[in-house]
């Protein structure tokens, strides 16, 4: 057993929710569901991540390992960025917070062994340390620029073996632009095809999506509390999946005094008309 010094800043995580990231419950959903429709098909391959942050996505993609699979993770943690736009993305979002010392305490309060911990730019897998088709799943979660990720789809498609998934994330959000462009330019020039979108991540392939949204579909969503809903997008279609929040009561109008309610009602008209005056103009 692998073992890491735990870090007295950070205790250690009782359930995987413990661990400081941003991978809420439909993608934590989506991600067991795809994963084990795979394994149920005999599908096989290892797992790769790009951008695991404190490891709370990466714990999960652990468990999901079979025999001889194997999970990589790719991360600067707190190593230097490799320009200063990186940089600085860094330090407003994650500099004082991320360390390899933590992803390794949060990844081993659940597994017995660490991954394959690669630190350094996502930009180093383009030299091929990933075999070419060997991966069924990448998580692409790193830099939000424009060039970081269009590069790093290129790595993901490079990795995925045929019918392989990726899940993009924050392809949508309004402070990562970039991701959104770097994204929907692989579906219109480079062949990925849409599966799923949930509020945070993108799930497509460049195989078969149309067999990859049909195992998605045999999960009954809607008894779950989702929505569930069908979008076409320059031709291809696309589910797009949502915790179906509960309307709240309606908003109730708001209640006079009964001071100013029984002043309106038994005053004289003229008194009735200056009292309204004084009221509006507060």
């Amino acid at each position: 057993m692998i073992t890491t010094e735990a870090d007295p800043g950070n205790p250690t995580p009782r359930t995987p929710d413990d661990v400081p990231g941003w991978f809420w419950k439909a993608d934590q959903q989506v991600f067991d569901w795809l994963l084990d429709r795979q394994t149920a098909a005999g599908t096989t391959g290892d797992i790769l991540e790009l951008g695991t942050y404190l490891g709370r996505s990466a714990i999960l993609l652990g468990g999901h390992l079979g025999p001889g699979e194997t999970l990589t993770v790719c991360d600067l943690f707190d190593s230097d960025a490799p320009d200063d736009d990186n940089s600085a993305e860094m330090s407003m979002s994650y500099r004082h917070t991320l360390t390899r010392r933590a992803f390794e305490a949060n990844y081993l309060a659940f597994h017995r062994r660490l991954p394959t911990v690669i630190q350094a730019p996502t930009s180093v897998l383009a030299d091929g340390r990933i075999p070419a088709g060997s991966c069924r799943f990448v998580h692409v979660d790193a830099s939000h620029l424009y060039e970081h990720v269009a590069d790093d789809i290129q790595v993901a498609r490079a990795a995925l073996g045929p019918n392989g998934l990726v899940s993009l994330d924050d392809y949508r959000s309004e402070h990562t632009p970039g991701v959104a462009a770097a994204v929907w330019q692989a579906v219109f020039d480079h062949g990925l095809r849409p599966v799923c979108l949930t509020p945070e991540k993108f799930y497509g392939t460049w195989g078969d999506a149309e067999a990859a949204r049909h195992e998605l579909c045999t999960r009954d969503w809607r008894a779950e509390g989702y929505r569930m809903d069908e979008e076409t997008i320059a031709g291809h279609t696309v589910h797009r999946l949502a915790w179906d929040e509960p309307a709240g009561p309606a908003p109730q109008p708001p209640r006079r005094s009964t001071t100013r309610r029984l002043a309106l009602d038994l005053l004289p008209p003229i008194a009735t008309r200056a009292l309204r005056r004084r009221l509006a103009a507060r």
